[in-house]
């Protein structure tokens, strides 16, 4: 059974992106043909896998306006096993053209239709934001993975989230549900980080992944070099986490 994960989080620089990749590519590593969809228009995901913009002939955004179906979007990433649905600039434009469109808020669950006969996990980019691209989203998955940094806001945020997903929920995916909270970005030096990551946990309980992802900048080179993390530091505190992550979330699902 296919199992669709949106990675969200309204606010920006906590590592979705980095987690996306990351996990999709882990996933992958470990024998699940897995599909990645950026749905950011900064189309960083679409990079971090290693795939060429400038070769693209159809992309999310042609997926949302109804104008190319999954497979007509879908390419391989650099990574077996991981095939993409890549995202680029045009993507920012769809926001004002899907406001026109029926079924705005379904567009992408709608686009999806079938990929679960290829892929056993989907995982979802998403900018940072509560607009309509996370909202088509949330609206598409079967559970929210929401990475959160260890700051001192962190929890008034994702309150916010919370609530958000109790709409969603009301009206759009009766059956979305949080697989987990992702701490990231951890630094165990700082004494704010050790605090917030403890009051995370005091607060939401098993919700809250065991495994942490630290402060590394390992981390933010490789999307640089169109690598993950497993291939560009192989035996690093990042990639070491990522593998852990990916072993509890497939624990989870």
């Amino acid at each position: 059974m296919t199992k669709t994960l949106a990675i969200v989080n309204q606010k920006g620089g906590v590592g979705k992106t980095t987690t996306a990749v990351n996990l999709a590519t882990g996933l992958a590593r470990e024998g699940h043909r897995t599909l990645l969809v950026d749905l950011d228009p900064q189309g960083n995901a679409t990079t971090g896998a290693g795939v060429e913009k400038s070769r693209l002939e159809a992309t999310v955004y042609d997926l949302l306006l109804g104008d190319c179906t999954w497979r007509e979007t879908t390419v391989a990433s650099a990574v077996e096993g991981l095939d993409v649905i890549p995202a680029t600039l045009d993507l920012a434009g769809a926001v004002v053209e899907l406001a026109t469109l029926p079924e705005r808020e379904v567009r992408l669950r709608n686009g999806l239709d079938g990929a679960d006969s290829r892929y056993r996990f989907i995982i979802i980019d998403t900018p940072p934001s509560l607009g309509l691209l996370p909202i088509n989203t949330l609206a598409a998955a079967d559970a929210v993975l929401v990475p959160m940094q260890c700051e001192f806001y962190a929890l008034e945020g994702l309150a916010q989230l919370e609530y958000t997903l109790r709409l969603v929920k009301r009206g759009l995916n009766p059956a979305l549900e949080i697989l987990g909270i992702l701490l990231t970005m951890v630094d165990t030096r700082m004494k704010l980080c050790r605090d917030v990551s403890a009051a995370v946990r005091r607060q939401y309980g098993a919700r809250v992944f065991k495994t942490a992802i630290p402060r590394t900048i390992r981390l933010s080179e490789a999307p640089s070099y169109g690598e993950t993390i497993f291939t560009y530091d192989p035996r690093g505190k990042g990639a070491r986490a990522y593998l852990t992550l990916t072993r509890e979330v497939l624990d989870r699902c």
